[in-house]
């Protein structure tokens, strides 16, 4: 209410009037959740279930670093060609839903070869959605606003990753319950890896809205 009535609000509530900007939030979100929460997952199934040591699970983990090969890269030139909502959608989301799955049928003696795939998507996937994300979120938003909107997106990636954290977690400990032997674990771990899977699915679904409605103008144009 008080950033209403001031005249120089922290926040211009009139900013979210734009479509894009929401989306492109809302899409951060579930990113960030999707993308750390998995994280998460495997890490403690690394560790904690298969005794690796930190050492073995960054190694393992390291591939999902090539986002920063990718992103200065690769990511430009398909946004160039595509625009970045078709890359978010397509290039993104799509991948990181499907790498998430990749990794649901995870074992108790699963080799790293099996889980390559889906480590190697992932950072493709953050590649191709953080930077494009961030187009969206300042597209069309005036120039006196741009730090805002870069603000707004900042926010909502931490907050993403907070609430994916939390949710995983808490999704675990119910799924795994009282018992605490190894299978019991692994099986609370798989429960928790649809929660990357259905974030993904949702950003994805969120994004499509915004392919469907530049379509649609561009036919109308």
């Amino acid at each position: 209410m008080f950033e209403r009535r001031s005249a120089s609000p922290l926040m211009r509530l009139g900013i979210l009037r734009s479509g894009a900007l929401v989306r492109a939030n809302l899409g951060a979100i579930l990113l960030a959740g999707s993308f750390f929460g998995f994280q998460f997952i495997a890490v403690l199934y690394l560790q904690e279930l298969r005794g690796w040591s930190a050492f073995e699970t960054g190694l393992a983990l390291m591939v999902i670093g090539i986002d920063s090969v990718l992103a200065p890269t690769l990511t430009p030139r398909l946004v160039s060609r595509f625009g970045n909502v078709r890359v978010i959608f397509f290039g993104g989301l799509c991948i990181a839903a499907v790498s998430y799955a990749l990794f649901l049928p995870v074992s108790l003696d699963w080799s790293y070869a099996a889980m390559f795939p889906t480590m190697i998507l992932t950072g493709i996937a953050f590649a191709l959605t953080y930077g494009p994300l961030t187009i969206a979120a300042t597209d069309g938003i005036a120039e006196e606003e741009q730090g805002l909107a870069g603000g707004l997106l900042s926010t909502s990636i931490q907050f993403g990753a907070a609430l994916g954290l939390s949710v995983v977690t808490a999704v675990s400990i119910i799924a795994t319950g009282a018992d605490g032997s190894p299978q019991a674990i692994l099986e609370g771990y798989r429960t928790a890896l649809w929660v990357p899977v259905a974030a993904a699915v949702l950003g994805a679904a969120v994004t499509a809205i915004g392919l469907r409605k530049r379509n649609i103008v561009q036919s109308n144009n």
